[in-house]
């Protein structure tokens, strides 16, 4: 099982919790959600999808995308063999969404109820990715959880005070090396955090 948490939240108090006036995690007073990937291990039916879901997770939503069983039959590769590709898959995942729905929302009731976020779904089969209903929240505009998942990181590190700091921020950084300069940012968090642990007084932690 496949999961990815935001940097920098460990739980109301837990460890790496940020100060006032940093404006990050310690706001939501929301339970962990670390275990979130291995509970949905145990709960999800056998046979969905080939393989563990991806599951990322913020403070607002948990989406979880599973790969489905490729397509069958054989197509051209011309423009209308690629149309008629692209039609399968799109029926496949359609008939996927359809068949579940009834378990897809009690899974998602009972993971609600036990980390307090939302719950959405997606599937994938090949290189095509389609997600169904998702959370949009309000941040100046409505952002789905890969845009908030930037600002996050933003805030967490320290290098904006708020959401709407974080995304002004963003709009002035855009540029062609964006993604790679927060991951080399989430990076040095981590270090961060390990350094921390490793610091005078974190027995007592």
């Amino acid at each position: 099982m496949s999961g990815r948490m935001h940097r920098g939240w460990h739980g109301p108090g837990g460890r790496g919790a940020r100060g006032p006036g940093r404006g990050g995690w310690q706001q939501a007073d929301l339970p962990g959600a670390q275990d979130a990937p291995a509970w949905l291990h145990g709960r999800l039916p056998e046979g969905w999808f080939v393989g563990a879901p991806d599951v990322t997770i913020d403070r607002e939503e948990i989406v979880i995308v599973g790969e489905l069983p490729p397509v069958e039959g054989e197509f051209e590769d011309s423009e209308a063999g690629r149309a008629e590709r692209a039609a399968a898959i799109s029926g496949r995942i359609s008939r996927f969404r359809e068949q579940t729905r009834d378990e897809r929302i009690e899974i998602a009731r009972q993971a609600e109820h036990r980390y307090q976020r939302k719950v959405a779904w997606g599937a994938r089969i090949g290189d095509v990715v389609e997600l169904f209903t998702t959370a949009s929240v309000p941040v100046m505009t409505r952002l789905r959880q890969p845009e908030r998942i930037v600002l996050d990181t933003l805030v967490d590190s320290g290098v904006a005070r708020s959401r709407s700091d974080a995304l002004a921020w963003a709009v002035r950084l855009v540029g062609e090396h964006a993604e790679e300069w927060l991951g080399e940012l989430r990076t040095a968090m981590a270090k961060v955090d390990e350094l921390r642990a490793k610091g005078p007084g974190s027995a007592a932690l």
